[in-house]
Formats: C-alpha cells, sequence, structure tokens
C-alpha cells in the first residue's frame, strides 16, 4: 500500500493537481487536510474518474479533512473520541467541534487525516486550545493501543509543529515567540510518541520541510518548517519500507505550501507489486 497525506490548501483550487500527483505517484491512500469545503462542495467526479472513492468532512469554507481511496474505507468515522471543540468567547466542554479529524479503515490499516489547531500565539486560546486538542489525541492513541498493541495505526496530517530545531528553518519561528516550537507543544508531539507511535518518515528521509510559507521568499530560500507527518504504531511502522517527501509539488502554479508526504507499506499481501520503492 502507498500512503500519503497531503495539506492541499483549498482542494477546489488544486484538484487538478492533487489528482495527477495520486496518479503519478500510484498512490493508494490519501489523507488530506484543509479541504476547506463542505462534503457536498468536494470535488468528488475528478477523484472518482482517477479511481478513487472519497470520504470527506468538513463544515464550512475552513479546516476540512478527507481521504482519498482506490481500496475500501471501511468504519468511517468524523472525530476521534474525547476529541474537543473550540469557537472563539466560548468556553467549557461543549464547545463546537472543528473538522478536524477524519479515521478510516483501509486493508487492515487504521487512517487518521488529522489537521491539529495551529494555536495562532503562545497567549491565544486558541494555543490551549490546541495543547488539550492533542492531549485528547494522545488519551485515543493510548487506549486503542492499549485495547489492541498490534493495531496497524498511522496518524497522519498536518501536526503544526516542529518537533526538533532540526524541523525550523524559518527564521521567524522562534522558541518562546511563536506557536509551533513551544515547549508544550514539543512535549505533547514526542507525547504521542511516547504513547506507542514512531515518526516513519525521518529515519528514511533525514532530511528536509514539508511547508514553506508563501511570504519572503521562504521557498526559495529553503526556509521551511516539517510539521507533516506519518507517524505509526509498531505494527504501521513495521510495515514501511519506503518513504518520500514530495518537494517539487511546492513549484509550480497555484501550489499548496505544503507538500505531499509518502510511505510505502508492506502489509504481507503478495508479492505482485511491482512498484518502484521511494527512499
Amino acid at each position: 500500500m502507498r500512503l500519503a497525506t497531503w495539506n492541499v490548501n483549498s482542494i477546489r483550487a488544486r484538484v487538478v493537481r492533487t489528482v495527477e500527483f495520486a496518479v503519478r505517484e500510484d498512490v493508494d491512500v490519501l489523507a488530506m487536510q484543509e479541504i476547506k469545503c463542505k462534503p457536498e462542495q468536494f470535488p468528488y467526479a475528478e477523484f472518482e474518474a482517477a479511481g478513487y472513492h472519497v470520504e470527506a468532512h468538513g463544515l464550512n469554507q475552513w479546516n476540512g479533512v478527507a481521504i482519498a481511496s482506490r481500496l475500501p474505507l471501511e468504519q468511517v468515522e468524523v472525530g476521534f473520541p474525547g476529541m474537543p471543540g473550540f469557537a472563539k468567547g466560548h468556553d467549557g466542554p461543549d464547545a463546537p467541534q472543528e473538522a478536524r479529524a477524519l479515521g478510516a479503515t483501509v486493508d487492515g490499516v487504521r487512517v487518521w487525516s488529522l489537521y491539529v489547531p495551529n494555536g495562532r500565539s503562545l497567549d491565544d486560546p486558541h494555543y490551549t486550545y490546541k495543547l488539550a486538542w492533542l492531549e485528547a489525541l494522545r488519551g485515543y492513541t493510548a487506549d486503542a493501543l492499549a485495547a489492541d498493541p498490534d493495531l496497524a495505526l498511522a496518524l497522519t496530517g498536518d501536526f503544526n509543529i516542529a518537533p526538533t530545531d532540526a524541523d525550523n528553518g524559518d527564521p521567524t519561528v522562534i522558541e518562546g515567540v511563536t506557536t509551533h516550537v513551544s515547549p508544550p507543544e514539543r512535549a505533547a508531539f514526542q507525547a504521542l510518541l511516547d504513547a506507542g507511535l514512531a515518526d516513519t518518515v525521518r529515519p528514511l528521509v533525514p532530511t528536509g520541510y514539508t511547508y514553506w510559507d508563501y511570504k519572503q521568499l521562504r521557498f526559495p530560500r529553503n526556509e521551511g518548517l516539517r510539521i507533516d507527518f506519518i507517524l505509526g504504531s509498531h505494527s504501521f511502522a513495521d510495515a514501511v519500507v519506503g518513504a518520500a517527501i514530495h518537494r517539487d509539488e511546492r513549484k509550480g502554479e497555484i501550489p499548496s505550501d505544503h507538500v505531499p508526504v509518502v510511505v510505502d507499506l508492506d502489509l504481507g499481501g503478495g508479492d505482485d507489486d511491482d512498484r518502484p520503492m521511494i527512499f
């Protein structure tokens, strides 16, 4: 199975290049974030013509997640258990949930497309929400793996955290000043790993960013961030045989500010897959 994640930054604006990428790279499952549309507005036809079925979750022109797959999507779930909500000026546990998490089981792999809250600034309520959201995700992960230690679980998407200094090449992103690199955010990311997940890409792709701001020539200067991940349980991570960060997708006409991250899985289903591995 070839699994990819991509913050497409509006699927309706970038459907052609998204589908072309999936077909060209022979992607079986594509998790998308920031689709920025409601399900009824999603451009299903283009994906279906390319052989993909899509499940989408969006509430308005912000956020939104989707999964496209050439394989059956089973046990589709909107939001993970315990996921908190957010609304400006709204306190308490009953805040409305945003469209930030969509899960499905594909060929025995539990895949989540996740768009972690940005945080906005260190003194913003959205930052507190971000940390609460990540803690709930950690709790879900720990519970899921406690119930089934051999579960092939993949948390994919835009985590809005650069977990180490090596993942931050943007001079405007500064610890103690901006989000994405603060100690609490990095600790929350590490807590996901401690709950039983592994970064499945970095061991195979030791350098490279996944996001570059549109402003101030960040991409030509390679002043980016690595904030898009495919985190996997041991059963998932053990099956990863290749990985790639597709930097060139940041080039060309109307690119997203993020690029796709891809892994190849050997799920023990036979030896008839003659696609070249990615490293």
